[in-house]
């Protein structure tokens, strides 16, 4: 999707990429097969490339930063990237600059995660492996002490945080260039089911302008402080009492913005392919009252090319975009777009087209 918002400026894209069934390796003409977290891989691919960009948080930092040593612009660079790929260090500089967060802190086994549990309201905790979780992965609510096992049997620290009484989920996109231009989408509504991200609605329902200004605000600060050039997705919790806290934070373009590609004047895709070559960012205003995004999951239904026809001829308005994935069970394979005046018609409109190309509706 990131490629595709590039061919319109006749932005050139190579792609180092894990198999050639990854999605982008479908599209992108120029595509070298091999492993991220080689540097001497990662060495050779960067030559000849004006800047490098993700998809993902996992190349390793110490990496990016012998890329940079190389000469090889990075963006974003390792000292931001860092704060997407360790909560610890996340959790940490957003104390240091007065950001407000969950109650956390590093734990070292059950017995500390009892005590941590303690210090605060008692359980239950949220326990997270501080790299490498993703999609509700390295992510556990935990009781009470027995089952605070599981996460230290990855060999890596793990992070507890309080359970917040959170009302819903909200997001903040932001977009920064290297020489500090930024803009900032509508605060969006994010629903998770089973840890997983279902439903976006642009901007949230029914959210206070003060609450958002304060989310937007808060994000362009971050994307500011840590450095951040290119997408920045923050993830928050709206608490019942009123505040927002920061959940995670992503540096790339992010699941709670897809409903740009066809609600905001210019994509988060497009703005993140301009804010990395330094052009002057898009306009990211919504251009309809109303944009939903759906993501279409797999299910037992692997022929979801045939569900099409009912789809666009039921809402010739309906926006589909596959990402050319295997069809299984839970895995993210697409989303639907739909945008309108009425928000109760457009998410019925996206829930039933996704889950028609799921294979859970059949009329």
């Amino acid at each position: 999707m990131t490629h595709e918002a590039g061919i319109p400026l006749g932005i050139r894209f190579k792609l180092l990429s894990d198999t050639p069934q990854d999605s982008a390796a479908q599209v992108v003409g120029d595509v070298v097969i091999g492993d991220y977290r080689d540097l001497d891989t990662l060495r050779e691919f960067a030559r000849g490339c004006d800047v490098i960009t993700f998809d993902h948080e996992h190349v390793p930092t110490e990496h990016l930063r012998a890329l940079e040593a190389d000469g090889i612009p990075v963006r974003p660079g390792p000292d931001a990237l860092v704060h997407a790929q360790d909560k610890g260090v996340m959790r940490a500089r957003l104390d240091a600059i007065g950001v407000p967060c969950p109650r956390h802190r590093i734990v070292t086994d059950p017995a500390d995660v009892a005590a941590f549990a303690a210090e605060g309201d008692g359980f239950p905790v949220v326990l997270k492996t501080v790299r490498g979780g993703y999609d509700g992965k390295g992510v556990w609510v935990v009781d009470d002490v027995t089952e605070a096992e599981d996460p230290f049997r990855a060999g890596v620290p793990v992070l507890a945080e309080e359970k917040v009484d959170y009302v819903r989920e909200l997001a903040a996109n932001v977009v920064r260039s290297p020489h500090g231009q930024a803009v900032a989408y509508p605060v969006v509504e994010s629903q998770q089911v089973n840890g997983v991200c279902d439903t976006v609605i642009a901007p949230a329902p029914e959210l206070e302008e003060a609450l958002a200004l304060r989310a937007e605000e808060m994000a362009l600060r971050i994307a500011k402080e840590l450095d951040v050039v290119g997408h920045l997705a923050v993830e928050l919790f709206q608490t019942r009492d009123g505040r927002i806290l920061v959940n995670e934070l992503a540096m790339r373009p992010h699941n709670s913005g897809h409903w740009t590609q066809d609600g905001a004047v210019t994509s988060q895709f497009a703005n993140h392919v301009r804010a990395v070559l330094d052009l002057p960012l898009g306009d990211p205003r919504p251009r309809a009252k109303w944009t939903v995004m759906v993501n279409v999951l797999g299910g037992d239904y692997p022929d979801m090319y045939s569900a099409y026809l009912h789809c666009m001829a039921r809402d010739p308005q309906l926006k589909i975009h596959m990402y050319g994935k295997d069809v299984k069970p839970g895995r993210k394979v697409g989303h639907v777009n739909t945008y309108g005046d009425d928000l109760d018609d457009v998410l019925e409109r996206a829930r039933h087209a996704a889950g028609y190309l799921r294979g859970t509706i059949t009329e």
